[in-house]
């Protein structure tokens, strides 16, 4: 029964933070110790920020950073939606990413450029989101089912993806896209 103990600067997190933090440690632990998540105790310690000096000053912790997951629904649903303006206030100025077949882009523009032929419009079904903290940020994956229209008005559904991203810092930093359209595409010929 591990038990991670933890002591911060108190009056700073709300309870939402404080959760994430918890879970987070919860199942960092479990990657590395066969323990249910039941059997893993995190005990936050608040200190009271009067009471903590480094370097002969009082210090104030760093703000939360937003949910890496939240973030990467909230820019794929903006892109969804066609905001890139909110799509884009989510990108970190290095952005790049990696679509189907190689194809990289760091601008949304050139995205909807190089989609244009493939299809009018896509819209994803989640089954799964994963999350897990690297020294650089953090790696958010989803997947699940893509369904959208052709450019000569055919529907699809059904067609598998994941998207995996970095986040850094609450910004995305790098998107890779897998997804079977191209498959779907082949087996539909052949029909």
């Amino acid at each position: 029964m591990p038990v991670i103990n933890v002591t911060m600067l108190g009056g700073v997190y709300d309870e939402e933070v404080k959760t994430r933090i918890a879970e987070a440690l919860t199942d960092a632990m479990r990657t590395v110790i066969a323990a249910p998540p039941e059997g893993v105790i995190v005990a936050l310690n608040e200190l009271p920020a009067g009471n903590y000096m480094r370097g002969r000053t009082f210090k104030t912790p760093g703000p939360a950073l937003p949910d890496a997951r939240a973030v990467v629904r909230s820019f794929l649903e903006r892109m969804e939606a066609r905001d890139l303006e909110g799509a884009r206030s989510l990108l970190a100025d290095e952005f790049r990413m990696i679509f189907p077949g190689g194809e990289e882009f760091s601008a949304l523009e050139e995205l909807i450029a190089w989609a244009k032929p493939r299809y009018n419009w896509v819209k994803k079904t989640y089954d799964d989101w994963d999350a897990a903290a690297r020294e650089d940020g953090v790696a958010v994956t989803c997947q699940g089912t893509l369904r959208g229209e052709f450019p000569d008005g055919k529907a699809f559904d059904g067609v598998r993806f994941v998207d995996w991203f970095l986040v850094r810092d609450g910004k995305l930093v790098r998107q890779h896209v897998w997804n079977d359209l191209g498959e779907y595409m082949l087996t539909q010929s052949r029909d």
